[in-house]
């Protein structure tokens, strides 16, 4: 075992990690934050997805022992003041989910497309969820979702 600290959602967790754990393995089984999803395992389906010093990344394949030393934001770390992140609130009010087990890592990377651009074309929402698989195939209400979380925030 090898014991690292983890900077997540701004706070430090310091956790006892194998050499073969992913990061996405321990942010879930360790650490407890299951809003980070792991499906393909294999850096297909973007489930897992969070933000490495505000960029996405596919957690499933950062190894966690190389992870000390970067910020990680997760799903349960973008809301504030006990309030939903405007994406948050527009994927339940445009439903942009139907089963939801995609819907944090294309949050996740709607919000690092928003922080880079705020006022993204529809083909650059599209772009920036491309790695993401939504089995339920709710693409266009979840670029709804977006586009109406990019125009709250600029107002």
């Amino acid at each position: 075992m090898n014991s690292i600290n983890l900077k997540i959602n701004g706070e430090d967790c310091p956790v006892d990690v194998k050499t073969h754990w992913s990061l996405a393995y321990v942010i879930r089984e360790k650490i407890g934050l299951t809003g980070t999803k792991t499906g393909c395992e294999m850096g297909t389906c973007g489930s897992c997805t969070i933000l490495m010093d505000g960029k996405p990344v596919f957690s499933c394949l950062r190894m966690a022992v190389d992870a000390e030393g970067h910020e990680w934001t997760t799903i349960e770390g973008i809301e504030g003041d006990d309030e939903l992140h405007p994406l948050q609130q527009t994927f339940i009010d445009d439903h942009g989910m139907q089963c939801g087990y995609c819907t944090p890592g294309m949050i996740i990377a709607a919000k690092a497309l928003l922080e880079e651009n705020p006022e993204p074309t529809e083909s650059e929402v599209r772009k920036a969820i491309a790695g993401h698989l939504c089995r339920c195939g709710t693409y266009v209400r979840i670029v709804k979702s977006i586009m109406n979380a990019a125009e709250i925030a600029r107002s």
